[in-house]
């Protein structure tokens, strides 16, 4: 009989509950005790859903308190040095300095998990890293599994992935750290096996990507001396193929392979023919990083074959991890009528695999009700007529390639702006975003709860707008923003403005430790009826002399973080919605606003990870980018803005976006992704970010000069700007200011000690 799992569930809870114990916690409203029971009831419960859902087994180790990576280097002991923690002693408090730093230390370097929006903390190793071993709060989440009577199939990272994830000094071969990571593991599997646990599942996603020969033979050094622990291992692969591999892996003493057929149904001949007689496939059929309803029917003939070879060496599961995507559908009450048949969030998949499972074992008509449910969902959602716009498409027929182009060159404008502009040297902004204080989320509810007019909602988010403008020329920036009060999401505050775009109530997903993100649904052809921000930026520059930027999430980042249609290809959803975005910048141009920002945090996410198919990507995401941008004259200056990922792979197409100005998020790096920029010779202006505003910490004027001294050794002075990391939603008032002063005064310092002091100064 085929049986069922899943390789990891979403950890949050369905109404964000994980999100606000941990606030709380870190606020010293809740004990230790309090957050404990929260993260057990989570756990309980989602268990629980996977017991009624029939699966074989309930996975157990992947909840995090913050991070599962994070959570890997605490139960090996594998701690950054400089933090001074004792491994074996950990507090709940220090664990979430790692990840938040603290007075002393910035915290972990954080950056995306594969081609994800989740940010993983990575890693720090170096010749002297010891896995001795740490707190094993792992093992009392798989206890408590345990105790509840199914089986139990606890979740690990590979080790080759957790070391090809970890960063390390230059020239240091993190791979000469494998025999004592191995020990390591072997020391964990043996604690499981003796607690009774029969399977444990190696999450190896590094291998949809395309490793260098040592990293391969590292899984022939690796494999073999875990298998001799006595445990079943699941090798996991997703995100891409791993058949490129398949004929060494099968060579390995494991007892099971999972494998990505929502990415890559192809590779299913590829296993079915390789697969060892002992060993087992795990299907991944059911699409875990989309909110889609699965095509049952067609996910059912792709599975008979490799049932009618495999019988029970075939498993069901879905694609990755669940993670990726909202808990329930259950708390959804406004859903459109038509969409909502077409959706399965993480309990409705757990149920899809249910199904496939009964078909496969007792027949298509056992589950008849389901798959003809099934079938209605999507010819409806091919017949919908919301679907296509025809005013959409003829638009995208006569788009040119000149209509990508701006008029001059960097070099040409770059003297126009600031002739216009009169920014003084090494100018100073934010990247966007100010606190979102209770008042401001508060006035949102009521308005979408009708309490309260739309004028007194206006009123209120111009109040707060007012102070925003007036805290930043107290601080003295150079280039103000308008601080976004009236935006819940950078992405959902545009989406709810764009036809072709559904809004849910609770599909919250994880980002990173308590930021959770509430990703829009792409179901049609994306259309600005009307302008979205060009009153609300026209306001905001009223209030003040100096320029404020207008501010836009750029096509890309529209399209990955947001749920997206399957229907057509990403770069024709992503086309769409610059075209979009080109009219609200047009519009923003035509009001005044002579600097205007276009966000693209996910550039580098969307890479494919096969290098391969990164030029076609590149081409339609530059395309999209320069589409949005090009319509402004040479006057107007464009910035962009880039986030916890390596750039160094695709810094030509980086430039090839020609944005007057780029930040980049380089202060938890100590600016070392900024030496890719400067050994590439980036051509236009660059704001490297210099305080980290995911931490709670308020780095001194003093500790901005040095970052500042390290970025000035790579970028011309002329051409660099001086900035937060990403934006300030998060953070309170008081430390916004504290920092955002020091920031200034560092700007001022270096103004200074370069003798391009202003008369302002």
């Amino acid at each position: 009989m085929a049986r069922t799992h899943i390789l990891g569930f979403p950890r949050i809870g369905a109404r964000r509950e994980l999100k606000f114990a941990l606030e709380a916690f870190w606020r010293g409203e809740a004990d230790d005790d309090t957050l404990r029971r929260t993260c057990t009831e989570l756990r309980h419960r989602h268990w629980q859903m996977q017991r009624d859902a029939c699966l074989g087994h309930i996975t157990a180790g992947d909840f995090a308190l913050y991070d599962h990576v994070l959570d890997h280097c605490v139960l090996f002991g594998a701690l950054p040095p400089r933090f001074g923690f004792d491994p074996r002693a950990l507090t709940r408090a220090q664990y979430f300095e790692l990840a938040r730093g603290n007075a002393k230390q910035p915290a972990m370097e954080m950056t995306k998990w594969f081609d994800t929006n989740y940010h993983y903390l990575v890693p720090e190793l170096s010749a002297e890293s010891c896995f001795a071993g740490g707190v094993e709060w792992f093992l009392d989440d798989v206890k408590d599994a345990l105790a509840l009577g199914s089986p139990v199939k606890p979740v690990l990272i590979g080790p080759i992935t957790y070391l090809w994830l970890s960063k390390s000094a230059p020239g240091f071969d993190r791979l000469s750290l494998l025999p004592s990571l191995v020990t390591a593991y072997e020391r964990v599997l043996r604690q499981l096996h003796a607690l009774g646990v029969e399977w444990v599942q190696l999450d190896e996603p590094a291998l949809s990507t395309e490793l260098a020969e040592q990293w391969v033979n590292a899984y022939e050094i690796a494999y073999p001396a875990l298998a001799r622990t006595g445990i079943n291992l699941m090798l996991a692969t997703y995100f891409g193929s791993g058949s490129e591999y398949a004929a060494r892996l099968v060579r390995l003493p494991v007892r099971g392979f999972h494998i990505d057929l929502v990415r890559s149904p192809e590779q299913q001949e590829i296993w079915r023919a390789l697969l060892p007689e002992h060993a087992v496939l795990s299907a991944g059929i059911v699409d875990g990083r989309n909110v889609w309803r699965t095509d049952l029917r067609r996910a059912l003939n792709l599975l008979r074959p490799l049932h009618d070879a495999l019988g029970e060496r075939l498993w069901i599961a879905p694609s990755c991890s669940l993670l990726h995507v909202p808990v329930s559908l259950e708390h959804e009450r406004q859903l459109d009528a038509e969409v909502r048949p077409c959706l399965a969030f993480a309990s409705e998949k757990l149920h899809e695999l249910d199904v496939l499972a009964r078909a496969l074992n007792e027949g298509e008509a056992s589950v008849a009700e389901a798959f003809t449910a099934s079938d209605a969902a999507q010819e409806a959602r091919r017949a919908s007529r919301r679907v296509v716009n025809e005013v959409v498409r003829e638009r995208i027929a006569g788009v040119t390639s000149a209509m990508a182009e701006r008029r001059s060159v960097y070099a040409e404008r770059i003297g126009k702006q600031r002739q216009a502009l009169q920014l003084p040297p090494i100018p100073t902004t934010t990247i966007g975003s100010f606190p979102q204080t209770q008042a401001v989320r508060q006035a949102r509810a009521a308005y979408k709860r009708r309490e309260i007019t739309a004028v007194t909602y206006l009123q209120r988010i111009r109040s707060e707008i007012e102070q925003a403008v007036s805290r930043q020329e107290n601080v003295g920036l150079d280039v103000l923003v308008h601080g976004e009060a009236e935006r819940n999401d950078m992405v959902e505050y545009f989406a709810e403005n764009l036809w072709g775009y559904m809004i849910t109530e609770n599909g919250w997903v994880q980002s990173y430790g308590s930021r959770c993100v509430k990703p829009p649904i792409i179901y049609g052809d994306i259309y600005r009826p009307e302008p979205i921000t060009v009153d609300t930026i026209r306001y905001a520059q009223s209030l003040t002399s100096k320029p404020m930027k207008g501010m836009l999430t750029g096509p890309v980042t529209m399209l990955q973080w947001s749920f997206v249609r399957d229907d057509q290809p990403r770069g024709a959803t992503a086309l769409q919605l610059a075209l979009a975005i080109r009219d609200e910048v047009e519009d923003l141009e035509k009001a005044g606003i002579r600097v205007i920002q276009i966000d693209e945090p996910a550039l580098r996410e969307g890479l494919p990870l096969q290098r391969g198919e990164w030029e076609q990507y590149l081409s339609w995401a530059v395309h999209a980018f320069k589409l949005t941008a090009a319509v402004v004259r040479d006057e107007t200056q464009i910035h962009t803005h880039m986030c916890y990922a390596e750039f160094n792979d695709i810094l030509p197409a980086i430039a090839a976006l020609d944005a007057d100005v780029i930040t980049i998020e380089t202060s938890r790096s100590n600016m070392e992704l900024l030496d890719a920029f400067g050994a590439f010779n980036y051509p236009n202006d660059i704001g490297p970010g210099v305080y980290d505003i995911h931490s709670p910490r308020v780095p001194t004027s003093d500790d901005m000069v040095r970052l500042l001294h390290r970025a000035a050794q790579v970028i011309p002075i002329e051409r660099l700007w001086v900035n937060p990391d990403c934006g300030l939603k998060t953070r309170g008032w008081p430390e916004t200011e504290r920092a955002l002063r020091n920031m200034v005064n560092a700007a001022h310092q270096l103004r200074a000690e370069l003798g391009l002091v202003t008369t302002q100064e």
